[in-house]
């Protein structure tokens, strides 16, 4: 169906927090990939099946949420805020999903709180913690955006967030993911690279996820490759995977039709 979405904001315990909305029924958290917004759901939001309500919060720094106090700047925080956000919601749980630095998030989630997932979609993610020589290159780009904001952050991630065929063949959302990029805040970019460069590795909680859980990656993806993908579905007991055809890491973007038939595929089976 065809929703509208509405842009809210209220403040919680932790933050002033920003999100977008559509549908109503049972809720599905919203996870989003750095170093985007909750916008990049938009796709979905536009298209949430009956019976579903879509929440797509915008993490701290980025889109307009505002953490009220400073926190230890790592992932504990964005799941913190989550979970806080949920709270103030009246949601006990939701199906949560998550693509890239959103499944690191959801991973930090459910190690706080697992009660909460009655499902878990982790799209063009990884368990891993960042090797070392990931953590130099993000090291480096958190210099680079102190030093010249985001425009260049935008320049060096687009042929990594997007597959040669999309920048190639639907310019459109290839100038889209450079505006978000371009328009998010410096010091809340800066704050996601230092907290997803010390984030734990969660490949020991894959077998303890005891919710349905939906992997989705994509053809194209070379930030977290479809064998990577492959090793985490298997590795999670209640895990089903889907690869789609001509998609990068951004896969919800560059393969929306698709990605939402596998989303509400997985949603149906949980009524």
């Amino acid at each position: 169906m065809n929703a509208p979405i509405t842009e809210r904001t209220m403040r919680t315990g932790r933050c002033e927090m920003a999100w977008l909305e559509a549908g109503a029924g049972w809720p599905v958290i919203l996870l989003h990939a750095f170093p985007l917004s909750a916008d990049m759901w938009r796709p979905q939001l536009e298209a949430v099946p009956d019976g579903w309500r879509f929440i797509a919060p915008h993490f701290r720094g980025f889109g307009g949420t505002r953490a009220l106090a400073p926190g230890g700047g790592g992932l504990d925080d964005y799941a913190a805020d989550i979970g806080d956000f949920m709270d103030s919601l009246t949601l006990e749980d939701a199906v949560i999903a998550g693509l890239s630095m959103g499944g690191y998030v959801a991973f930090a989630m459910y190690r706080q709180a697992p009660a909460r997932f009655n499902g878990l979609v982790l799209a063009n993610t990884r368990p891993q913690a960042d090797t070392p020589a990931g953590r130099e290159g993000r090291r480096a780009m958190r210099d680079l955006v102190a030093r010249e904001g985001t425009a260049p952050v935008a320049a060096q991630m687009l042929p990594k967030l997007l597959s040669a065929r999309a920048r190639s063949e639907d310019p459109e959302v290839a100038e889209y993911v450079r505006r978000v990029i371009e328009g998010a805040d410096p010091a809340g970019v800066g704050a996601a690279i230092a907290a997803m460069m010390e984030r734990p590795d969660s490949t020991p909680d894959l077998p303890r996820i005891a919710c349905a859980t939906l992997v989705v990656a994509g053809e194209l993806d070379e930030i977290t490759p479809v064998a990577d993908a492959q090793a985490m579905q298997t590795a999670i007991p209640r895990s089903t995977l889907t690869i789609l055809a001509g998609a990068g890491h951004l896969s919800n973007l560059e393969r929306p039709a698709p990605f939402n038939r596998a989303l509400g595929d997985f949603l149906l089976a949980r009524l």
